[in-house]
C-alpha cells in the first residue's frame, strides 16, 4: 500500500508540474488562474503563521528592498491582505524630517520594530542609506561608511534579542523595468508611482547596481542573509517569496476552538428610527 500511495503522490506531483509547465509554455509567465490557485493555498498557511506568531509571542521583521518597479508593493500586499492588521503591520516611512536627520540613523526605525506576537513588513527600510541616499548624495561619505560598519552590528543585535529578521532583494531586468515604467505612464491610476526618485533611478542604473553590490558585500551576514527574488514574473515572484518565508519559520497549526455563532438578539421592543431621518449615499450604480 505504501509503494502504491507513493506512486500516486509522485504521479500527482508530476501532473501538477506538467500543468505548471504547460501554463508557462506560451508566455513564459504564470497565468492568473494558476496564480490564484497557489496564492489561495499559501494564504491559508500565512494565517496559520499568524496564529502561531500570536500564540507564541514571536517577533518577525521582513525587509523588502530592490529596484524600482520590481514588484515589492504587490508582494507585500499579497502577504498582508491575508493577515490581521493587528498582527501584521506594513511600515513605509517617508523622507526623514529635519529633526530626524539629526538623530542616530537607526532611531526612527526602532519604534516600528515588532512587539511580541507581531510581524512587521518594511517597504524599504534602513537600507535607504546604502541605496538612494548614497546614489543621490543625500548622505556624506562618512555617514555612508558608518552605515556599512554599524548595520551588520545593528542587525545582529536584533537577532540576538529574539527577532526573526528576513531580508529580500527584488531583482528585475532593465528591459522588464522599462516595460513597467511605460505601463505606469499609460495608466493614470499609477502615475503616483513615478516619483522624482523613480525617474532619476532610470538614468543611474549602473550607480544603483554598484551601490547594491557594495551593500551586499557588507550586510549579507550569516545571522541575516540577503535573499534575492527574481521578479520579472510578478506572480511567480510573490509565490516564491511567500513559500520561502514560510519555510524559514518553524510555525505550527495552532488548534482553535470550534466557532459557533450565537443566536442574534431578538428585536423585542426595539423600534428602528424612520428611514427619512438618515442620510444615505446616493445610488449611482
Amino acid at each position: 500500500m505504501g509503494k502504491k500511495r507513493k506512486r500516486r503522490d509522485d504521479e500527482a506531483e508530476g501532473d501538477d508540474q506538467a500543468e505548471r509547465d504547460g501554463e508557462r509554455a506560451t508566455s513564459g509567465r504564470m497565468n492568473k488562474k494558476a496564480y490564484e490557485k497557489e496564492i489561495k493555498a499559501l494564504s491559508v498557511e500565512l494565517v496559520k503563521l499568524q496564529e502561531w506568531v500570536k500564540h507564541t509571542g514571536q517577533r518577525i521583521v521582513v525587509i523588502f528592498e530592490g529596484r524600482d518597479a520590481a514588484g515589492k508593493g504587490g508582494a507585500i500586499k499579497s502577504i498582508s491582505q491575508s493577515m490581521s492588521a493587528r498582527v501584521c503591520r506594513v511600515v513605509a516611512l517617508a523622507a526623514p524630517s529635519e529633526r530626524e536627520k539629526t538623530q542616530w540613523y537607526f532611531q526612527r526605525y526602532a519604534p516600528h520594530l515588532p512587539s511580541a506576537g507581531e510581524i512587521v513588513l518594511f517597504d524599504r527600510s534602513w537600507y535607504n542609506r546604502a541605496g538612494v541616499e548614497r546614489v543621490m548624495g543625500f548622505c556624506t561619505d562618512e555617514e555612508y561608511r558608518e552605515f556599512l560598519r554599524s548595520c551588520p552590528e545593528f542587525e545582529r543585535m536584533l537577532v540576538r534579542s529574539g527577532i526573526k529578521l528576513v531580508k529580500y532583494w527584488f531583482s528585475v531586468s532593465d528591459e522588464e523595468q522599462e516595460k513597467r515604467f511605460q505601463a505606469r505612464l499609460d495608466d493614470p491610476t499609477k502615475h503616483w508611482k513615478l516619483s522624482p526618485m523613480d525617474l532619476e533611478s532610470r538614468s543611474r542604473w549602473v550607480e544603483y547596481s554598484r551601490a547594491k553590490d557594495e551593500m551586499f558585500s557588507h550586510t549579507d551576514i550569516k545571522q541575516a542573509p540577503w535573499y534575492v527574488v527574481e521578479a520579472d514574473d510578478k506572480r511567480a515572484a510573490r509565490l516564491n517569496l511567500i513559500a520561502h518565508l514560510l519555510s524559514l519559520v518553524p510555525y505550527q497549526d495552532i488548534a482553535r476552538e470550534k466557532i459557533e455563532l450565537p443566536r442574534r438578539q431578538k428585536e423585542g421592543s426595539y423600534v428602528r428610527p424612520p428611514m427619512t431621518d438618515q442620510t444615505f449615499v446616493p445610488r449611482k450604480y
